[in-house]
């Protein structure tokens, strides 16, 4: 399908004020704010901190449900959708008429098609952000829980029961992203998103090389199959349905970023055309945690069977080298250090230009404070003080009331993957190009989107089954055993 493709424009006024003396304001972009300096590395590096997230350690637990023919064409087929949508996404970053750009998300919307989209873009967007936050400390803990336990067996032997909370991981997650937090916006995030970036391919290598070696090692190997685990003792026909649909949502949540792309293509320099350059770092982005996600989930499959762990570096059985898995669980952790920043930022900056704009007079809201921090000077904003510690500890709470790692990622997955990664882009994209209804882009795209919104639809239903099954057997702020 040859899709037309829309260069960025600069705004008239800025593009003839920049033609007749293009020494002036070279501290400002063409929209008249400060200049965005990011590159494709730099958008690269924000995309792989975002996607390779706590999504690549359920890969294993997907493929294990769905069998090996139905897993990596499920992977394969959200990583080819994914880029697509991602790259008529970034042609709409710029409004058609004006050029102006997009700051986020709902902006691009709202220039591309109206008012009316507005609320449920926002609605589903935000949504996703906050879960997404909520998940991310979830995830943070376990792994710090693995540390733990990693040790207690290390030091006492495996007939220690090494019981012990998440919660108070959470808190220490929450209290680390409530000093993050105070960093003004996205534009200042590239080296947390660079710190963020290596540690996912530091875990994510070390999974795959015990992964590998559990592989070759010599013994009995175990059980995997074309259609992934069978009905039978333990696994009852709904619950491998249930299972199913739940992976698909896994594997859609491993694949959401479209969610923070307008976000991360706002960081980018005028100059080369911002959707050229989004585009590329798209394809690197993509292409790299495809590569790493099909490793993870195929080895992670052949290396666990048909009994994969739902997290695969805790099934490792926290035997040796404990060394190296508790690396890779501290890895896990700092990086959703930094990917958390990047999905609270939108959220953070969102509220704050709302506020700003209803309360213009308040000084609390508006006025920054000169502190100097370590012979840095930071500029204090009291409300951004305020009102990002309130949602850091918000979402900690939220996050220890609901720790169901499988079920809160294929739910999320399944609830943002559409209107965010599918139904926005293509709608988009019809109306910028004026597609004529019924025409053959027009049907093959729509085939495209009503096909996504049914596997959302069943990924959902299997998440919130799995979710009302785990509500059955949980005691709040137990220990993990």
């Amino acid at each position: 399908m040859s899709l037309p493709r829309h260069s960025s424009v600069m705004p008239i006024a800025a593009a003839a004020h920049n033609s007749i003396n293009p020494d002036i304001d070279k501290n400002v972009d063409d929209d008249d704010r400060s200049d965005r300096t990011g590159t494709m590395w730099t958008a690269s590096a924000h995309i792989i901190t975002a996607v390779i997230g706590s999504g690549v350690l359920s890969l294993a637990w997907a493929l294990a449900q769905l069998g090996w023919i139905a897993g990596i064409i499920v992977l394969l087929a959200f990583s080819i959708i994914t880029y697509f949508t991602a790259t008529l996404l970034a042609d709409c970053h710029r409004a058609p008429v004006t050029g102006k750009r997009g700051r986020n998300y709902m902006e691009v919307v709202q220039a591309n098609l109206g008012s009316t989209s507005v609320k449920l873009c926002g609605l589903a967007q935000y949504t996703t952000l906050v879960g997404v936050t909520i998940g991310y400390t979830i995830t943070a803990s376990i792994s710090m829980v693995a540390v733990h336990r990693s040790n207690c067996f290390h030091k006492n032997g495996h007939n220690v029961s090494c019981q012990t909370a998440d919660y108070p991981y959470m808190i220490a997650f929450g209290c680390v992203q409530i000093v993050l937090s105070q960093i003004p916006n996205f534009s200042e995030l590239s080296w947390l998103s660079g710190v963020a970036a290596i540690m996912s391919f530091a875990y994510s290598t070390i999974g795959l090389g015990l992964s590998l070696a559990k592989v070759v090692e010599k013994g009995p190997k175990p059980k995997t199959s074309i259609t992934g685990t069978t009905v039978g003792v333990g696994v009852s026909s709904v619950d491998k349905v249930g299972r199913v649909f739940q992976s698909i949502g896994n594997i859609a949540f491993a694949y959401s970023f479209s969610n923070i792309l307008v976000e991360i293509q706002d960081t980018l320099k005028p100059n080369p055309p911002e959707n050229t350059v989004m585009r590329k770092a798209s394809f690197v982005g993509i292409l790299t945690t495809t590569v790493f996600y099909s490793l993870c989930g195929v080895l992670g499959y052949a290396a666990f069977g048909n009994d994969a762990p739902g997290n695969f570096l805790t099934g490792f059985g926290f035997y040796e080298p404990f060394w190296l898995i508790d690396f890779a669980n501290v890895c896990i952790a700092v990086h959703l250090v930094g990917a958390y920043q990047v999905y609270a930022q939108p959220i953070f900056g969102i509220v704050e230009e709302i506020c700003s704009k209803k309360w213009p007079n308040s000084s609390f809201i508006t006025e920054d404070h000169q502190v100097r921090l370590l012979g840095l000077v930071y500029p204090l904003n009291l409300f951004r003080l305020v009102w990002r510690t309130i949602y850091v500890i918000l979402s900690a709470v939220l996050a220890m009331i609901f720790p169901f790692f499988n079920d809160i990622l294929g739910l999320l997955g399944a609830c943002s993957f559409y209107p965010m990664t599918v139904y926005f882009p293509v709608e988009m994209h019809i109306a910028r190009a004026k597609i004529k209804r019924f025409s053959s882009t027009w049907v093959m795209l729509k085939i495209l989107s009503w096909t996504c919104l049914a596997v959302s639809l069943v990924a959902a239903a299997g998440s919130i089954q799995g979710l009302v099954q785990s509500l059955k057997h949980y005691k709040p702020f137990g220990s993990v055993e």
